[in-house]
């Protein structure tokens, strides 16, 4: 089943772009002019070790974080003085590590929010929200409070809930995270119809390289903040610096 109605009528967008962006903590450099460019209807993988600077820089283009110097830019805008809501209302929507459900809501009510937040009208949201569960097959679990269901299932009401957000561009951390392998699958589907389906560019954090290596069309790999290789995925599997600094075997 596509994803229908919540989605007619947006507005197309160019790339979502950083530039030269250098972010420091108490003099610690935790981004190092790293430039990132990504595409509505793309899949960019964003890889590394922990500390290499991923969720920083996702804090970054999400308004979370300030940056010392560079430009971040939505449709050619420059947003850097942006706040998050307003970055989210354009259509720059990012999912979390941790799920962070509203855990005494139904499934209907937590993705209700997500399309209440857009500023639809109450009716509206909700009939976007059922419309968002049944195409993700969840709409048997509409009146179910989400902290009832398995994990899996938790998941993917919050990535419901982030699609009824209206994304041009969807941001995840880590969305694989406690997956077993069928969920995985089930998750890897999901994305790739919100890229197809809704013309939506996503930003993948995960460190589940299997799921990297067969969603994304491009990849790019932080060390200590700062970008090592951009690639595909036969690119940077067959990267020696990207290996010994992260893939290790696994690339194989």
């Amino acid at each position: 089943m596509a994803f229908s109605s919540p989605f007619e009528g947006q507005t197309t967008t160019s790339d979502l772009t950083v530039t030269d962006v250098v972010v420091n903590f108490q003099g610690l450099r935790a981004i190092d002019r790293v430039s990132l460019r990504l595409q509505r209807g793309e899949v960019l993988g964003l890889i590394g070790p922990n500390g290499a600077g991923k969720t920083t820089l996702v804090n970054v283009l999400t308004g979370f974080q300030v940056v010392d110097s560079g430009e971040v830019r939505l449709a050619g805008e420059d947003i850097a003085r942006w706040k998050p809501h307003e970055r989210s209302r354009r259509g720059l929507v990012r999912t979390f590590q941790s799920v962070l459900p509203f855990g005494g809501l139904t499934a209907l009510e937590n993705v209700e929010a997500g399309a209440m937040a857009t500023g639809a009208p109450r009716k509206a949201a909700r009939e976007a929200a059922y419309q968002v569960l049944d195409s993700l097959g969840l709409a048997d679990k509409a009146d179910r409070r989400v902290d009832t269901l398995p994990f899996g299932e938790e998941r993917r009401v919050g990535i419901a809930r982030a699609i009824a957000m209206k994304p041009q561009f969807l941001l995840m951390d880590e969305p694989g995270a406690g997956l077993n392998d069928s969920e995985c699958d089930d998750l890897l589907s999901v994305i790739d119809r919100i890229r197809g389906e809704i013309d939506c560019g996503v930003l993948l954090i995960e460190h589940r390289m299997s799921l990297v290596f067969r969603l994304c069309d491009r990849i790019q790999v932080l060390q200590h903040g700062a970008t090592i290789a951009v690639g595909t995925p036969d690119e940077i599997r067959a990267d020696a610096v990207v290996r010994k600094a992260y893939l290790g075997d696994e690339a194989v």
